[in-house]
């Protein structure tokens, strides 16, 4: 455990790509063409579709950047982001980082396992918890690029783990901090998980 926090936090100096320099008012302009999938305000209508309102503009520039280049996988968006520059990338951020992030909240049946994974993961699983990179009310770590993930929509987080799991998604750097994780991770802790992480203020 105390290795897996220790590589955690070495990463922070090291992951990550410059801050962003965007223009809100400029990515609001900008976003017209991404409001069928992600609302106006970057609130999604779909479960599968990520929320964006709120989330930090470093991490919304890596995964736009990186579904851009190729190097996350989600063929839904490249007709979207194949022609933005670096700085369409980064007004865009700006824009969905200045929007208020939405609330969700947490079924009942999830808090006891989703909230014991989040707040002090499993030991002797070699799970840490969740909230030594996303903090305790889920906000993320900005300098880190780490997301904001309160709020999410429970379908979509759980997705998201399920493909660090398998491999499918890849995007989390040599060190492989997600798919280590989430490797370690069944379905109920999955599920569990992401519909407390839902709830979190």
């Amino acid at each position: 455990m105390k290795k897996v926090i220790l590589t955690l936090v070495i990463s922070l100096g090291i992951t990550g790509i410059a801050f962003a320099k965007g223009d809100a008012s400029a990515g609001k302009a900008k976003a017209t063409t991404c409001t069928a999938c992600h609302g106006l305000t970057g609130i999604s209508p779909a479960p599968l579709w990520p929320n964006l309102a709120g989330q930090g503009e470093r991490y919304l520039v890596k995964q736009i950047t990186e579904i851009k280049e190729g190097d996350r996988s989600v063929p839904e968006m490249a007709p979207f982001v194949s022609t933005l520059s670096k700085q369409d990338i980064e007004d865009l951020a700006a824009w969905y980082a200045s929007q208020p992030a939405p609330l969700g909240a947490t079924d009942p049946k999830y808090v006891s396992l989703g909230e014991a994974l989040y707040r002090g993961g499993d030991a002797k699983k070699a799970i840490p918890a969740c909230s030594a990179c996303h903090s305790i009310t889920g906000k993320g770590n900005y300098l880190a690029g780490f997301p904001q993930i309160a709020g999410q929509k429970p379908e979509y987080t759980a997705k998201q783990l399920r493909d660090f799991r398998e491999g499918d998604r890849t995007n989390d750097g040599d060190i492989k901090i997600m798919r280590t994780i989430a490797e370690k991770m069944s379905n109920k802790e999955i599920e569990a998980v992401s519909n407390y992480i839902s709830g979190l203020r």
